[in-house]
């Protein structure tokens, strides 16, 4: 049975939720002078934001002790050609941007501006009589034709597998409570799948963008990692987010989905998914925040000194090339304490 470890008076507590993000911008001497004087006067006071201070000032140290890698010549060659296409397009254009500017005598106007005042209000006079008759039989159609809208009990999820989504939009909630989302599906008819992420078609889609991370831009799937964050207790929400850690192709959405994690239960799934970033992750941040989650859960006893845990722990004290990972994991096996007996 664990245990729980008693407190250390010697190591303070996390910093202030109201400046653990003001302490990363003081440190890196990015606050104004306002800014830094409220810092200072918490500082005086509280020895947890102290210590934070000093934490964030050891790994800027650490940052900028590593020297700065040279590009590589892959990636020069690649720079250098879509330069030279970039030229081509430019050069293919060049005749049609002459022919266009013929059409617009910029430099006669410079020169007769009398001329040119008389021009712009016979073309503004044109434009005010004429477009409203024009453009009011080509939007009224528009009008009468809505867009289908799905809510609970009416969505078929089987409709994913030939859509895409054009765009998720949300409102927060009043009161901290959950936000409206809007998903633009676009199939064969557009469709608008709306409600909060309790709705559970909403919930299929966020995760059904998750496991099939190829066929989505990443910021559709940053919106959705966003938005299943407050269901990351849901058992498929949870395999959603750990399948992104595992297998998405962005970084960023990697990062925000261990993120995410952070909240959940620190079942089996969870703890393996938050292991194997950590040993196998290629992105330095996603490993950095790989270690913070694992840190986190074993000082709050949620991790047990399982001896895989440990031992990929000491894999990265020896060769994680990321000096505050290697301190990290170090830290991190004192903080699981010794093995347990089962």
């Amino acid at each position: 049975m664990h245990t729980e470890k008693p407190h250390d008076p010697a190591r303070p507590g996390p910093a202030c939720l109201e400046f653990d993000q003001r302490l990363v911008l003081y440190a890196a001497g990015e606050l104004d002078e306002a800014g830094s004087a409220a810092v200072e006067a918490h500082l005086r006071q509280c020895p947890a934001c102290a210590a934070s201070l000093e934490a964030e000032r050891s790994l800027l140290e650490l940052v900028a002790s590593v020297p700065a890698a040279a590009p590589s010549a892959g990636m020069l060659a690649n720079c250098r050609a879509e330069l030279a296409d970039a030229l081509d397009d430019a050069n293919e254009r060049r005749p049609f941007v002459r022919w266009i500017e013929s059409l617009v005598p910029s430099s006669w106007l410079s020169l007769h501006p009398a001329w040119g005042a008389v021009l712009l209000l016979v073309l503004g006079f044109s434009l005010g009589t004429f477009a409203p008759r024009w453009l009011r039989p080509a939007m009224a159609p528009s009008s009468s034709q809505g867009v289908p809208t799905s809510n609970a009990g009416v969505f078929d999820p089987r409709e994913m597998r030939t859509a895409d989504i054009s765009g998720i939009n949300w409102t927060p909630g009043s009161d901290n409570s959950t936000p409206q989302v809007q998903v633009q599906l676009t199939s064969q008819e557009p469709v608008v799948i709306q409600g909060t992420v309790d709705n559970d078609n909403v919930k299929q889609v966020l995760c059904y963008v998750l496991r099939n991370n190829t066929r989505f831009s990443p910021d559709v799937r940053l919106d959705s990692v966003e938005l299943l964050r407050q269901r990351c207790n849901d058992a498929d929400v949870r395999q959603a987010l750990c399948q992104a850690v595992h297998t998405d192709q962005n970084a960023a959405v990697r990062l925000k989905a261990l993120e995410a994690l952070q909240g959940a239960e620190p079942q089996d799934l969870v703890r393996q998914t938050v292991v194997d970033a950590l040993l196998d992750d290629s992105n330095t941040g996603v490993r950095i925040e790989a270690i913070n989650t694992l840190r986190d859960l074993a000082r709050q006893g949620k991790v047990l000194s399982d001896p895989r845990v440990v031992e990929v722990l000491r894999e990265r004290t020896r060769k994680d090339p990321n000096a505050y990972i290697r301190i990290e994991s170090a830290e991190a096996i004192r903080d699981l304490g010794p093995p347990h007996k089962y």
